[in-house]
């Protein structure tokens, strides 16, 4: 079992940024790719950004190409996501999830924490 926890979301205005992290206990993290998703009230949820095991490869949205950036550190176990040049349709719930491999799919994902708001204002 593998037990994720984001944090680092907030308040922010439009421009701004924010990094968020997911930390992992129980197995190590090292043996898994990371997601980051989100969900907008009346929304489903959607792919953010992923990173393979190794770190090696990362996936990204469209919509958040250039402006967001997926990294892990296997030595601590964490993964993070740094958003910059916030948007207000950024604003969502964002989701941490750890699975075989990265993919955009969330029914890939076999873990999931509980999310981080982040809001962007106008």
């Amino acid at each position: 079992q593998v037990q994720l926890v984001e944090s680092g979301g907030g308040l922010v205005q439009a421009g701004g940024s924010l990094r968020l992290s997911c930390a992992a206990s129980g197995r190590t993290f090292s043996g898994y790719a990371g997601g980051w998703f989100r969900q907008a009230p009346g929304k489903e949820r959607e792919f953010v950004a992923a990173v393979s095991w190794s770190g090696g490869s990362t996936t990204y949205a469209r919509s958040v190409k250039g402006r967001f950036t997926i990294s892990r550190d296997n030595a601590k176990n964490t993964v993070y996501l740094q958003m910059n040049s916030l948007k207000p349709e950024d604003t969502a719930v964002y989701y941490c999830a750890a699975g075989p491999i990265a993919t955009m799919a969330p029914p890939s994902y076999n873990y999931w924490g509980q999310g981080t708001q982040v809001t962007v204002s106008s």
